[in-house]
């Protein structure tokens, strides 16, 4: 959805610097970065993503029963999908407690409950396969991962293909540069530089 990337690029919860990029915790330098974290903030724009969210999971996990979030970014998203679908919620934590009962899963979740986990984005999906895998630990049955934006990365696709799980985002890396075109944020020398680095990232 074309209007969720340009609510991102209004609320400055996506940067694009293609001529000085950002660094993120993995080392790799990119001209963008993103921080759903603040849509939160924004109940006109909280709406649409569950709204959004919610209706994509309809359609392609029609008999979903459980919604899980990932922790910490992933949770309030799981929160309002889970209101909107009128479904339990669960969160993952990134690993067990150290204490109490050492769970690394909050909430219900019972045995081969159908479910979708939900994180903030994707970029190459190593995080939220962690938080799947920890879901199937407790026996779960893990229909796919919906999340609101991808960087489309080729690790991405692989990752998830090695999985053998399927993903679905709200708005992705291709939706967001089109956006960004179109409102003057970049122009489209910056755009053609914006999109080597999606094919090629460890490049720069």
């Amino acid at each position: 959805m074309k209007e969720i990337a340009k609510d991102l690029l209004e609320i400055n919860a996506v940067k694009l610097s293609p001529k000085e990029p950002f660094t993120w915790a993995s080392g790799l330098k990119s001209p963008i970065y993103c921080d759903n974290r603040l849509t939160i903030s924004y109940p006109k724009i909280r709406r649409a993503i569950a709204k959004g969210l919610a209706q994509l999971i309809k359609e392609n996990f029609p008999t979903v029963e459980v919604i899980a979030g990932t922790a910490t970014a992933g949770i309030p998203h799981a929160a309002f999908i889970a209101e909107e679908l009128n479904l339990p919620l669960v969160y993952v934590r990134s690993k067990p407690k150290d204490h109490g009962q050492g769970r690394q899963i909050e909430g219900v979740l019972k045995k081969g409950a159908k479910t979708v986990v939900i994180d903030d984005l994707l970029s190459t999906g190593g995080s939220v396969l962690k938080a799947v895998k920890a879901a199937e630990n407790e026996d779960a049955d893990v229909l796919g991962v919906a999340a609101i934006f991808s960087y489309q990365l080729k690790a991405l696709e692989e990752n998830f293909n090695k999985a053998r799980l399927p993903f679905i985002t709200l708005t992705n890396y291709t939706e967001l540069l089109s956006a960004a075109l179109e409102t003057g944020h970049i122009s489209a020398a910056e755009e053609e530089i914006l999109q080597k680095w999606r094919l090629d990232p460890a490049a720069w």
